[in-house]
């Protein structure tokens, strides 16, 4: 079980760090100027990039994380609501991994009409997730 935690862990902090650094690079195709066509495509090729490695952490992380709950029986039982309100986050996280990718198409199509204001707020919500489930793994609150 302990394999299977460690690798776990290295998959999620492997995915995590593509959903921290992707928005910043919507932050910086938000400010790309008109006209400055070189720039807008290195940094689309980039995300793009990006986006399909950090979907490729994302895969094993959650295959992992389901052989420890499903395999193993980790939050099951009563006393385990943490795990629950730990699903429900990872799903959000999920959620915001597709988020990006739709993100990202419409910086394709030149069709974004947000500022690179509000993506640098888009920018934090991976981190408050991740701090959100990690305090329900180790603390175990409820």
């Amino acid at each position: 079980m302990l394999w299977v935690k460690s690798l776990h862990i290295v998959f999620i902090a492997s995915w995590f760090a593509g959903l921290f650094y992707l928005p910043r690079i919507f932050v910086n195709l938000a400010m790309v100027p008109p006209g400055s066509e070189a720039e807008r495509a290195r940094l689309l090729l980039m995300a793009h990039k990006l986006l399909r490695f950090t979907t490729l952490l994302a895969v094993p992380a959650l295959g992992l994380g389901a052989w420890l709950w499903l395999g193993y029986g980790i939050g099951f039982g009563p006393g385990n609501a943490w795990m629950h309100a730990k699903l429900a986050l990872v799903l959000l996280v999920m959620g915001y991994h597709h988020g990006c990718s739709v993100l990202l198409r419409k910086f394709r199509a030149g069709t974004v009409q947000r500022s690179h204001v509000w993506f640098r707020w888009f920018n934090e919500i991976p981190v408050l997730l991740l701090l959100a489930i990690v305090i329900l793994v180790v603390v175990k609150p409820f």
